[in-house]
């Protein structure tokens, strides 16, 4: 079934009422995507609940094993949205499509099911705009072949949506959203090119525009937004991993580099808190080895530290800011395809 045929079996009125005055819904034939075979799989990984504060061992605050989620996945794709984190997408254990949608309250240390997503996907970005959260790119199911797809999903309806297109198909890109705009940055497009491609979405006006690209093409990259400026930290190109920091400034459209990450590593995951820049876990393809690395980038001192590692090595994670603390959720804990349920918080 096409993405067409997904997006048609689900029920969209009540989000269309909802958003006809600001835009008309857009879908994206996908022809042709031809789906990757089945590898086998390396187990569940995943975590208890609840267990409680990790004494530190030095560095910056505690990380907390909170309740796992329901369904173990890697390459998904995380945000936090009124309160909550909400992760979907990526691969579960099999190379399944991950395409079930939880939600994790930290007031209740719970997670709940809501609508599914309609055309699964791996390897996506996911951000929180005005009330909802947008799912954009990715390979499509259990593929490694790039969509342009923008899935938008309304927490009030429990529905889904569809916004306008990205101009060209990518994966393993990175998202991050600055003033109420999300930003699409690197990636794998359909080509098979690792590209430094870098557009912004409009939410309001429903549509694209191309800015300057990222000067180092790279993959499986993480970004997060501190005021006008946008960091873009770590990933791969031609299967090495690199220790690169560049920063866009969105008010002259143009990039800078930064000091280079301590830690080379593809497959992370980033959040900015109290004007900071948190990069967490990853892989190295050489080696297969996975990180628990937690470094910290001040833009005020210009330096990273490194903080205290992550309870569960991993990479194909995901991560999201809820009050002060940061939620680092999903991932394998071995390279490659190995898939976890883990959950886990930390509190700078």
């Amino acid at each position: 079934m096409g993405v067409m045929g997904l997006y048609d079996r689900m029920s969209w009125s009540r989000i269309r009422s909802r958003h006809r005055r600001r835009w008309g819904v857009h879908a994206v034939a996908l022809l042709g995507l031809a789906l990757a075979g089945q590898v086998a799989c390396n187990g569940d990984g995943g975590n208890g609940s609840a267990m409680g504060p990790i004494p530190p061992p030095g560095g910056s605050g505690p990380w907390e094993v909170l309740q796992s989620m329901a369904n173990a996945r890697t390459e998904n794709s995380v945000a936090a949205l009124g309160g909550r984190v909400y992760t979907t997408g990526g691969f579960g254990p099999g190379r399944t499509a991950a395409s079930t949608v939880e939600r994790y309250d930290p007031t209740t240390d719970r997670w709940t099911t809501v609508t599914e997503l309609p055309a699964s996907v791996n390897h996506a970005g996911m951000a929180a705009v005005g009330g909802l959260l947008y799912v954009v790119g990715g390979y499509f199911g259990t593929s490694f072949n790039p969509i342009n797809l923008v899935q938008i999903y309304d927490p009030v309806a429990d529905a889904w949506s569809a916004g306008a297109p990205m101009p060209a198909s990518r994966g393993a890109i990175a998202v991050a959203v600055r003033n109420g705009k999300i930003h699409a940055i690197g990636g794998v497009n359909a080509a098979g090119e690792t590209v430094g491609t870098h557009d912004v979405y409009d939410p309001v006006a429903n549509d694209w525009q191309s800015l300057a690209p990222m000067p180092t093409v790279r993959e499986h990259i993480a970004a997060a937004a501190i005021g006008n400026n946008i960091y873009v930290a770590a990933g791969r190109f031609g299967g090495q991993n690199r220790t690169t920091l560049e920063i866009y400034d969105a008010i002259s459209d143009q990039w800078s580099a930064g000091p280079p990450v301590p830690t080379a590593r593809s497959g992370v995951a980033a959040v900015a808190l109290d004007n900071k820049f948190y990069l967490f876990g990853g892989e190295d393809l050489q080696s297969t080895n996975t990180f628990d690395a937690n470094e910290r980038f001040d833009p005020a001192t210009n330096r990273w530290e490194q903080l205290n590692p992550m309870p569960t090595s991993r990479h194909g994670l995901g991560a999201a800011v809820v009050g002060n603390s940061i939620y680092v959720v999903g991932g394998g804990p071995q390279a490659g395809f190995a898939f976890s349920r883990a959950n886990e918080r930390f509190t700078p």
